[in-house]
């Protein structure tokens, strides 16, 4: 008796099944429950937490110039030590990283 070997197996083909049965069956959010959901969300104050607590923090952030020894890479906008140039390239400077 010759074998199919393309066909499907029946254990495969009942597993495929239940599980398109259970994809259908599934209570799915409908498009405007999602969009009011949306809206709500989007209607909070930029101040107001989920929670509706004020968050009133400001983010003091101390910036460092770049060094004297360090370039900035131009493919993954890094920036890195002088140690770690690959190549430049008109004025651009490359990683190890990036052209590794």
């Amino acid at each position: 008796m010759a074998t199919d070997y393309d066909e499907v197996r029946s254990d495969v083909k009942e597993s495929q099944d239940r599980s398109l049965e259970a994809l259908q069956s599934a209570n799915a959010p409908d498009a405007r429950s999602v969009v009011s959901e949306l809206d709500e969300s989007d209607a909070l104050d930029d101040a107001m937490t989920p929670g509706g607590e004020f968050v009133a923090e400001e983010l003091i952030v101390q910036v460092i110039p770049q060094a004297a020894d360090e370039f900035t890479c131009s493919s993954c906008f890094l920036v890195r030590h002088r140690s770690q140039l690959a190549r430049e390239k008109d004025g651009h400077f490359y990683c190890k990283e990036c052209e590794g």
